[in-house]
């Protein structure tokens, strides 16, 4: 399985591209591209390419392959893109149809490092709570090491924000009564099975929050934390209908909504990341094709991100943060506050879960 590399020092985000403007449609944007190349692979794909769950993207639309590649470096002749929705058997389904009919080289999921384990988490989650599963998770049998990675990456702040998340999300999802990532898992059986790369595709989500934390006002993080809060202790259930449609996208998409500045880190940035890892990372070099695996609602941003960029799409500019400290001053300064932080939080984190999943017995 391969991953776009760790960020450890970088230079502040630079947005290399805007996101789409109102009128971009990623649908008619690639339909032709797309109806002919599915017919060929299995003409059972036409259903997905016509609701635009489908879509192919040629190396010819990408703009040039920037100077700083080396010059061995080839993008993938062809990039497909199923948008899925993680908390559907129907999504795991067309997961498979897909990569059995193109059979690419690479399959990119919209995951990170943190949250691969999702990937082999058994669909009936081992009998434990659906509530513990969702894009949020802290999860891991290497607790200590999840949290650290989770505190190096974002910091104490984004992980006490992504704990509340996960309780949070997994309160208002838990009438879909499905495990998360279906789909996900299903990407990484038929991967194995065909010989295909597996590989994470998305932004480390410490950074993603980190991004988030710092868009918005002190008056507005107060405002955030505790409205989650709220949401984690009400004891007013949702409609069921309302709980299962509850995704992570659309979760993102209602902060934005509230908090506009989270707009561009929750959702823009990790479009053209996911844009990048498709075309750009080493995995998929000299690849034929590839096949990427993420959220319905990702696809719009993402297929403009591709055919936009015209050789801005760099790693360093899509993640990481600059530090002046030393690797070893660094350490010495916050392992014993960052441990014990952590505990706390993790501490605050089986409680809420705990009373969240009382309220929705």
């Amino acid at each position: 399985m391969a991953a776009g590399p760790t960020p450890s020092t970088a230079a502040s985000f630079r947005p290399p591209l805007p996101p789409p403007p109102p009128c971009f449609d990623y649908r008619s944007a690639s339909l032709a591209d797309t109806r002919a190349s599915a017919a060929t692979a299995d003409p059972a794909l036409a259903g997905l390419v016509e609701s635009g769950a489908l879509v192919r993207v040629p190396r010819r639309r990408f703009g040039p392959v920037p100077a700083w590649r080396p010059p061995d470096f080839a993008e993938p002749e062809d990039v497909w893109i199923l948008g899925t929705s993680h908390l559907s058997a129907e999504s795991a389904d067309e997961v498979e149809r897909v990569l059995r009919a193109v059979h690419p080289d690479n399959v990119v999921v919209e995951l990170c490092r943190s949250r691969a384990g999702i990937m082999y988490a058994s669909d009936d989650a081992s009998g434990e709570p659906l509530l513990k599963s969702n894009m949020f998770s802290l999860g891991g049998a290497k607790f200590l090491g999840a949290v650290n990675r989770s505190i190096n990456l974002g910091g104490q702040s984004a992980l006490a924000l992504r704990l509340l998340l996960a309780v949070f999300s997994s309160k208002i999802s838990s009438g879909a009564n499905r495990p998360f990532g279906e789909e996900f898992r299903a990407a990484r059986r038929v991967s194995e099975d065909i010989g295909a790369q597996l590989v994470l595709g998305d932004r480390p989500i410490e950074i993603t929050l980190e991004r988030a934390l710092k868009s918005l006002s002190w008056d507005e993080k107060t405002k955030l934390v505790i409205s989650l809060f709220r949401g984690i202790t009400s004891t007013t259930d949702m409609p069921q209908d309302e709980k299962a449609a509850v995704s992570p996208y659309e979760l993102y998409e209602k902060l934005s909504s509230s908090y506009p500045s989270l707009l561009q880190p929750l959702i823009h940035e990790r479009d053209m990341y996911m844009a990048w890892s498709l075309k750009r990372s080493k995995a998929v070099n000299k690849s034929k094709t590839v096949v990427g695996v993420i959220g319905k609602g990702h696809m719009n941003g993402v297929v403009y991100a591709l055919i936009s960029d015209q050789g801005d799409l760099r790693f360093r500019d899509l993640v990481g943060r600059e530090s002046s400290e030393t690797w070893a001053s660094s350490v010495v300064k916050g392992l014993v506050r960052d441990t014990v932080i952590g505990l706390v939080l993790w501490a605050l984190y089986e409680l809420l879960q705990a009373a969240a999943l009382h309220i929705t017995l």
